[in-house]
């Protein structure tokens, strides 16, 4: 009989073990297939800047599924519609942007969770998250191997941080350094505000909940983890390619 995927993640970050990311906006089954043997923890399947639709995030689902990496999912927006299409797809872990409130933290606890306690449409008996129907009591256990992450990423979410993160059912609270930094006046910038990033993660960690951030330098990695991250995105697929492309070339062009 089928059983219910265990969510490696989640159980991780729940014990604080550092989980290491790879930003995948390519939107290409081929690399994310490549890169989900590299070594990363977990892979950020994203929806909202990359050029995925629901068919392309199911075919990176599939691609890394026999893979030991984690895909998260970032839908377009933190909308229930989206939230239940991208879950029926059998993805296990969301990462939901631009959540500025306590109540719009609440409206995502409950768009992943089933009746009574959520809004979540039943679909499970035809779609991949319960194998078609073959997983016994997916409604009932669903919600335990499911991750739910909120960005903040806004002055706003900042100043409702603390209600934010006292939310029940959110697992993680990820920082947008490059929205927050333009947010608070500093694009592309966002070592003008670490302060306010520091001051973050003292009250998503006094509110038990993980802390996740973006960061492709090794010092600022570095960092997060001392000031008590649990999962970072350490590099992007594009970023790496475009790297190596120029690396690459410069050998012969100079």
């Amino acid at each position: 009989m089928t059983s219910l995927p265990h969510n490696a993640f989640k159980q991780a970050i729940k014990e604080g073990k550092p989980q290491y990311g790879l930003w995948m906006a390519s939107a290409s089954p081929t690399i994310a297939e490549i890169s989900a043997d590299a070594g990363y923890d977990w892979m950020l399947v994203d929806g909202e800047h990359g050029p995925y639709d629901l068919n392309t995030i199911l075919d990176v689902l599939r691609a890394v599924a026999p893979y030991d990496v984690t895909p998260i999912v970032r839908p377009a927006a933190a909308d229930p519609v989206l939230i239940k299409q991208v879950l029926d797809l059998g993805a296990q872990t969301l990462l939901l942007p631009m959540v500025n409130t306590k109540e719009e933290a609440e409206l995502m606890v409950k768009a992943v969770n089933y009746a009574p306690e959520g809004i979540r449409g039943v679909g499970s008996p035809i779609a991949r998250s319960g194998r078609w129907g073959r997983i016994p009591h997916y409604m009932r256990d669903a919600k335990n191997e499911i991750c739910l992450l909120v960005q903040v990423e806004s002055q706003e979410a900042l100043d409702n941080i603390e209600e934010i993160a006292s939310v029940d059912g959110i697992d993680g609270i990820f920082i947008g350094p490059a929205d927050l930094s333009a947010s608070l006046g500093h694009p592309d910038d966002a070592a003008a505000i670490m302060d306010q990033i520091h001051h973050a993660f003292d009250v998503i960690k006094a509110h038990g909940k993980a802390i996740g951030s973006l960061a492709f330098d090794r010092p600022t990695v570095e960092k997060f983890y001392e000031w008590g991250a649990t999962f970072v995105a350490v590099a992007g697929d594009t970023d790496l390619y475009v790297r190596a492309l120029t690396a690459d070339i410069a050998q012969y062009k100079g």
